[in-house]
Formats: C-alpha cells, sequence, structure tokens
C-alpha cells in the first residue's frame, strides 16, 4: 500500500505556489518516491521524467494543464528522491518497466495516460505496449517511445555494460562520494546537460541533491551512468509499436533530439519510428525549443498537451502546428 502522503509545497517558475503531495511506494529494495498534483478523484496521469533527471522535471509544466487530472510523477530508481537498486543489479529499461508496474498497482489504476520525456518516454513506450488495455493516452516529450539499436552493435553494447559494471564494482568502495557548494552542483549539472537553463538547474536540484557534512552531493546512483545492456532492434521496436492501442501524442523540440540525431545512423531509427506513429494516425509535431523545453519553456508545449488530454483526438500533424500557432 501508499505510505501517507505528506503536504508540501511547490514554487513554481511563474512564483505561483502550487499545491503538491509527498508520494512513496514500498519496493522491495527500499521505495519509489514522487510527487502528486490535482485532485484525489481526477482522471490519472503518469509522468516519467528523462535519464539523470527527477520528477522536478515537469514542475513547470503541471500547473498549466487541466486541473481535474491527478498527476503523479515518479522518481525513477536511482533517480531523485527513490531508492537505488541493490548492489551488483544493473539499470535496465525493462526494470524501470516493471516498477511503473509496481507504482499504479500500489495506486490501484486500471486505465490511465502517460507523460514521458526522453528515456521516460521511452518507458512509457514500452509500458504502452506490454499494457496497451492499461493505458488511455501516451505523450512523448522529445522520445520515440523506443530506443533501437543496430543488431550487429548489440554484442558489443552488451559487452561493455558488463565490463563497466566490473570495472565499478571494483572501485566503489574506494570511491568517495564528491562533495560539491550549491553553486558547484548548479555548474557541474550545466556543464553536462547543455539544454538546461540555471532556473531548471535549479528546480532539478530540489530532489537532486542530499545534504552532506561540507556540503551538497547528487543523489542519483552512480550505476545509471553504466551501458544500459537491455538492447531492442529496430523490427521489434516496430513490432511494440504496433501493440500500442493508446492514442499518441509525439512532441518533438526544434533543437532536440531529431537534431541531435540528424547526421548520424541512428536518424535512420527515429524516421523509420516517427513514420510508424504517423501511419496508424497519431500524432507528430515539432514546437521550438531544446530538449528540456517542456521545463525552460512550458508554454511551448501545454496548449498541445492540454488539448491532447483533453480530447484524446488525433488531428493531423499540420492541424496540431496550426493550434498550437494560434495560442503562442
Amino acid at each position: 500500500m501508499i505510505q501517507a502522503l505528506k503536504s508540501v509545497r511547490l514554487m513554481s517558475s511563474s512564483s505561483v505556489k502550487q499545491a503538491v503531495s509527498e508520494l512513496s511506494v514500498p519496493v522491495p529494495w527500499g521505495e519509489i518516491r514522487g510527487k502528486v498534483w490535482g485532485p484525489e478523484h481526477g482522471s490519472p496521469v503518469l509522468c516519467l521524467h528523462g535519464w539523470a533527471d527527477n520528477c522536478g522535471t515537469f514542475n513547470t509544466l503541471l500547473p498549466l494543464l487541466p486541473k481535474d487530472r491527478r498527476y503523479v510523477a515518479m522518481d525513477l530508481a536511482g533517480h531523485g528522491c527513490s531508492s537505488h537498486r541493490p548492489p551488483g543489479v544493473l539499470y535496465s529499461f525493462p526494470s524501470y518497466v516493471l516498477d511503473v508496474r509496481r507504482v499504479v498497482e500500489a495506486l490501484r489504476w486500471t486505465r490511465f495516460s502517460i507523460i514521458g520525456h526522453s528515456m521516460g518516454g521511452n518507458v512509457g513506450g514500452m509500458f504502452s505496449a506490454l499494457y496497451p488495455e492499461m493505458v488511455e493516452s501516451l505523450v512523448l516529450l522529445d522520445s520515440y517511445g523506443f530506443f533501437p539499436t543496430e543488431t550487429k552493435e548489440m554484442s558489443r553494447v552488451l559487452r561493455q555494460g558488463l565490463d563497466e559494471m566490473i570495472e565499478y564494482e571494483k572501485t566503489m568502495e574506494d570511491k568517495k562520494t564528491r562533495v560539491y557548494t550549491y553553486e558547484k552542483a548548479v555548474e557541474r549539472l550545466m556543464v553536462g546537460n547543455k539544454s538546461l537553463t540555471e532556473e531548471s538547474a535549479k528546480i532539478l536540484l530540489e530532489r537532486g541533491l542530499t545534504q552532506a557534512e561540507e556540503g551538497v552531493m547528487f543523489s542519483r546512483d552512480f550505476r545509471i551512468n553504466l551501458k544500459n545492456v537491455v538492447r531492442i532492434s529496430l523490427d521489434q521496436s516496430l513490432e511494440l509499436l504496433s501493440k500500442i492501442q493508446a492514442s499518441v501524442l509525439v512532441v518533438l523540440a526544434e533543437d532536440g533530439f531529431e537534431k541531435m540525431f540528424s547526421d548520424s545512423k541512428q536518424s535512420k531509427f527515429t524516421s523509420a519510428l516517427l513514420q510508424a506513429y504517423r501511419d496508424r494516425n497519431h500524432a507528430v509535431v515539432t514546437v521550438p525549443g531544446d530538449h528540456h523545453v517542456h521545463l525552460n519553456n512550458p508554454e511551448n508545449v501545454a496548449p498541445l498537451l492540454s488539448d491532447f488530454l483533453q480530447t484524446k483526438v488525433l488531428p493531423h500533424s499540420s492541424q496540431l502546428t496550426d493550434g498550437l500557432n494560434s495560442k503562442l
């Protein structure tokens, strides 16, 4: 069962206070933590953040979305305030999907919507394919729902991931967690993630830091940086995509992943996935902004998400773009 929810306050970037609750779901190795917005009996929406982020990534967006929804934003395992996985365990997409299943089981949700950013979109895409009867609508924020790998590259990637884990285990007891001043932690996060503004970095660090005697430490598990060893091919990705029954809205950022992949071999995968969504009458639209547009400039995506969550209509991409332009 879910532990008691404690009422807290959250200051959004617009300086408007938004009442939220803190969520804690027990899991075999600790707890999955998160935040809850909206009325108790509102239509449920699960929000999944990107790699190395935490549920604070939705702080500026959710106050702009329909107020009659119950938004639950998870800190994925090893991120934010959630427990790290046990020693010797690797992080992988199926494990994150299983954690989502644990959380919705604890919430007693049988049907809900998903908003996923980046890696969270990939987790949401896989969940929607494996449990199609549970997901009403799926929003992918600068994400394709799946992240295919060349079949011939899989053995190399698998070996690299295993070797990285061995090397990590050799040195982890000797490693001292680095302590930063708060200002240096903000600077470090922005150096590692060029798409974050200073304000956005500070929002993520609300759940991304723990107090130390001489400063602060990053709370995330170092193992999330190791190579993901569970990979799927393009054919497998397309097969999973075909199982999704939910209405899907893909929101790409002009200076996000699509631009990053434009000159790489990954671009052929992203093109194939986007075409598969269009072929199934799902909506694909591009908005101004970078990879963290939903956090840096939530007004660029909120009108689209609001309309989509309220109607579940699948208009053509051009109609979505026209609708966005009329609201900006």
